[in-house]
């Protein structure tokens, strides 16, 4: 398959990415510089950055605890710490959804593109929940507007209605459905508060658990097959078989 495919497929990053990456200079077949275009097959050593791509069969999933000031980004310029810098693993994983530079808490990273994809699709209605504390008092009118939905003027769009419950005088879980850009800051600024912190602890069925901040961990068997299964695809092994065909 073309390069940009084969970064794409393997989670590195988008194909407008890698071919952004190809013609940096940041990426190598065989100890090559590669080139727009080029065919690769599993048989290739791919780098990117000098790292190595690999395409082992079984895809790696991490659940890592992401720090405040942690930009989840492959490149950016103005970031002082990038997220796939944080972790030495020795394969190259990418993040499976975002985290604000000042939030914190639970991120997957994986090597698996159609895992990735799949997540990403807000009509799977995948739940997210994250721990919150605001900077005024929260009140049952604040709950209730948050709980049922919220017109976001910016962006002319009413959020899905989400569960939300009280856990003391500014703090408060929620559990998200969908993947708005700064959603949850964008609705306490709406219902007249503002954010403190922001840390996520679950999506879908993993969860944060007592990761240190910068601390990750692999995800396997039950809760591996399950984490497919509620991200829409048929089975654990369903994106692996698309690629090895």
């Amino acid at each position: 398959m073309r390069l940009n495919k084969f970064l794409a497929s393997y989670g590195v990053c988008s194909r407008r990415e890698a071919d952004k990456l190809i013609i940096q200079g940041e990426v190598t077949v065989n100890g090559m510089p590669g080139e727009m275009g080029q065919s690769v097959s599993e048989e290739d050593i791919v780098e990117v950055r000098g790292k190595q791509v690999l395409t082992k069969k079984e895809p790696v999933v991490l659940a890592y605890h992401k720090p405040a000031g942690v930009t989840c980004s492959e490149k950016d310029a103005h970031a002082e710490k990038l997220i796939t810098d944080m972790i030495d693993y020795p394969v190259r994983l990418t993040y499976a959804g975002r985290l604000d530079k000042d939030s914190t808490g639970l991120i997957l990273m994986t090597n698996d593109g159609d895992l990735i994809n799949a997540m990403m699709k807000g009509s799977h209605r995948h739940e997210k929940e994250y721990i919150v504390t605001v900077k005024r008092e929260i009140t049952p009118a604040f709950l209730a507007s948050m709980a049922g939905g919220v017109y976001l003027k910016n962006l002319h769009i009413k959020t899905r209605k989400c569960r939300i419950k009280q856990l003391d005088g500014n703090t408060f879980s929620i559990i998200l459905t969908q993947g708005v850009n700064k959603q949850i800051k964008r609705m306490c600024r709406a219902c007249g508060n503002t954010v403190s912190s922001i840390k996520r602890i679950r999506i879908m069925n993993i969860l944060l658990g007592g990761l240190a901040e910068n601390e990750w961990r692999e995800i396997e068997g039950e809760e591996k097959r399950r984490l497919y299964e509620l991200s829409g695809q048929k089975s654990l092994h369903a994106g692996i078989d698309r690629k090895t065909e």
